[in-house]
């Protein structure tokens, strides 16, 4: 018996409704970006493991996805090796790239390897899949889309405040209602070097980045088996759970860091970037949030994160800051800042919303019914003028009954019909039938393309 066919857990198949959906959220984030003056790249599914590897900490490159040496991948492996069962050490042996697990870093590869064909600063946007081999669950795939945006080789604030801009713009489009969420690394490493840890900085963002999903006593307990002090531990809870406006916190925070050169220098930044927002005023709130880490290494400054108000899921935008990116592959200096949207997540909350525009997922128009070879003929002109008019249009293959045909047109709801037989033909018209008033006339073709649009 033939084997069930099946896809693999943490990816989806998209049938031509869902992909009408997708594009319209592919192509509205598009027009954003392109107003703001970015331009379109790709890169290879695949990249190298040394690109890949070390870049997103210890979680992130456990969820690599690698693929194994063309060819004869056991050669180089001895029996002893194979024996031992070190996964890691036989995964370095037999596996020389992966599948890219953000847009980022080979965005930051890509900037390096074309470095003299770029005009700085460069703004780029890209729409790839990513993925991670993470344990499915909703709303969490391992085979995703993202949609970044970056803009490189300026160190300028008024970058995030345009990709804020951008966010917001984007989501007001959508019509749905988000929570923009913002904090700096500087000021987490501020608070690390104040609470006497700096060196557990990384330890501690992981940790508190937890903190919507595990709540605050399991981040405690993971602080304290990363090796922070119960004194330590305490003197965070005032700064995790720091309520207010942007203002008040960051008046706070100041406080709180007025000894830390580093953390000040991210208040500043923050501040910056705040007081510019409100002079130009946006539709969705943006809130400091002292609990955003963004669990990534290369994060250095600003961090963005967005999640939807009406809607339980996780966040559906991240980004921010990387002042180190392109160093790790012998650009030092270059200093970015990007987002990327969670195209599958939005694509989850405007399904749950209901929020698409009819005209977006509607697919054909105007269906011409097919009587046989005569009436095809008489038709296939109007066809192509109703096509040539900017009008989808279908005719129907094959002279089937007429109820298979209307059937057709109701299925893919196709709100149009043009039907042409002796009387049409001789009177040089066609009639037109409305599938959803059931309403038809004896028109022209210039009549029927009005009616149509």
């Amino acid at each position: 018996m033939a084997q069930k066919p099946s896809i693999p857990k943490g990816t989806r198949d998209f049938g031509p409704q869902e992909m009408a959906k997708r594009n319209y959220i592919f192509d509205t984030i598009k027009q954003v970006y392109q107003l703001y003056g970015f331009q379109q790249i790709e890169t290879p599914a695949m990249e190298t493991l040394g690109t890949l590897m070390g870049k997103y900490g210890e979680e992130g490159d456990k969820l690599l996805f690698k693929v194994l040496n063309s060819g004869d991948f056991l050669s180089k492996v001895s029996d002893e090796e194979l024996q031992a069962r070190k996964s890691l050490h036989l995964a370095a042996q037999l596996c020389e790239k992966g599948l890219r697990y953000d847009l980022t870093v080979p965005f930051a590869r890509y900037v390096v390897m074309h470095r003299e064909e770029l005009q700085l600063p460069f703004k780029r946007y890209q729409m790839q899949p990513v993925w991670r081999a993470d344990r499915p669950q909703k709303g969490r795939y391992r085979e995703f889309w993202q949609f970044d945006g970056d803009i490189v080789g300026s160190d300028s604030l008024l970058n995030e405040v345009e990709l804020m801009q951008i966010v917001d713009t984007v989501f007001t489009r959508f019509h749905v209602r988000v929570h923009i969420k913002i904090n700096n690394r500087k000021i987490l490493s501020g608070i690390a070097e104040v609470i006497g840890a700096a060196d557990k900085i990384v330890d501690i963002t992981v940790a508190i980045d937890k903190l919507d999903k595990i709540g605050l006593d399991n981040v405690n307990a993971e602080l304290r088996e990363d090796g922070l002090t119960e004194e330590q531990i305490a003197k965070l809870q005032p700064i995790i759970t720091l309520e207010g406006t942007n203002d008040e916190k960051l008046n706070t925070i100041a406080e709180v860091l007025k000894d830390s050169e580093t953390g000040m220098r991210g208040v500043e930044e923050l501040r910056y970037i705040l007081d510019a927002l409100k002079t130009i005023g946006l539709n969705n709130e943006i809130q400091l949030d002292l609990t955003l880490a963004r669990g990534l290494n290369y994060y250095t400054g600003a961090i963005f994160e967005v999640k939807a108000l009406d809607v339980p899921m996780g966040s559906i935008l991240g980004g921010g800051r990387y002042d180190n990116l392109t160093g790790i592959f012998g650009m030092p200096g270059i200093s970015g800042v990007g987002i990327s949207f969670g195209i599958d997540r939005i694509f989850d909350v405007l399904n749950a919303l209901d929020a698409y525009p009819k005209d977006a997922v509607n697919g054909t128009q105007l269906l011409f019914i097919n009587f046989g070879e005569r009436e095809t003929a008489y038709c296939l002109p109007f066809v192509a003028q109703a096509r040539a008019a900017g009008i989808r249009t279908e005719i129907f293959p094959d002279a089937a009954k007429m109820k298979k045909q209307m059937s057709y047109a109701n299925a893919k709801q196709i709100p149009f019909v043009a039907l042409a037989g002796e009387n049409e033909i001789a009177a040089g018209k066609l009639t037109l039938k409305n599938m959803q008033t059931g309403e038809q006339a004896l028109v022209t073709p210039d009549e029927l393309i009005a009616a149509v649009k």
